[in-house]
This record gives C-alpha cells, sequence and structure tokens, in this order.
C-alpha cells in the first residue's frame, strides 16, 4: 500500500469534489476510506495498492474528468 498526494489546479466549485471522489472510489486498488479531496488546498489524498494500480492511472482518471494535474507525491503507507 502507498500514500498519493496529488496537487490540482485550483478547484473552482464544490460539486468538483463530488465529481473527483466517485471517480476515483471507482479505481479498483484504490483504499476507499483512505481517499479525501481537500478543495481550499485543490489536493487529493488516497491510499493505493500499487500493485493493481499505478500513480499515472490515478492521474490520468482525475485528468479526464478536467481537473488537471500539477504534481504527486507518492511514498510507502
Amino acid at each position: 500500500m502507498e500514500k498519493a498526494v496529488i496537487q490540482l489546479e485550483t478547484l473552482s466549485c464544490p460539486s468538483c469534489i463530488q465529481k473527483i471522489e466517485n471517480a476515483v472510489k471507482g479505481i479498483n486498488g484504490v483504499h476507499q476510506d483512505s481517499l479525501k479531496v481537500l478543495f481550499n488546498a485543490s489536493k487529493v489524498k488516497a491510499d493505493f495498492d500499487s500493485e493493481i494500480i499505478s500513480i499515472n492511472e490515478i492521474e490520468k482518471a482525475i485528468e479526464n474528468l478536467g481537473y488537471p494535474v500539477v504534481k504527486s507525491k507518492v511514498k510507502p503507507a
């Protein structure tokens, strides 16, 4: 299990949080209980199993919703 902090461009509305949460929670390998979307900080925090999914795939799922990823940090959980 690894921890990811994904920095996004500034989120403009609270409904963005729900869209991102729903998309990331639906990804196999993401620990749903760990997922947090921080509106004011424009960050997504989540634990994920790197044997099932990569950080690049999580980033792509967020970007496919129209929220550009600025950078990501991954460290062991």
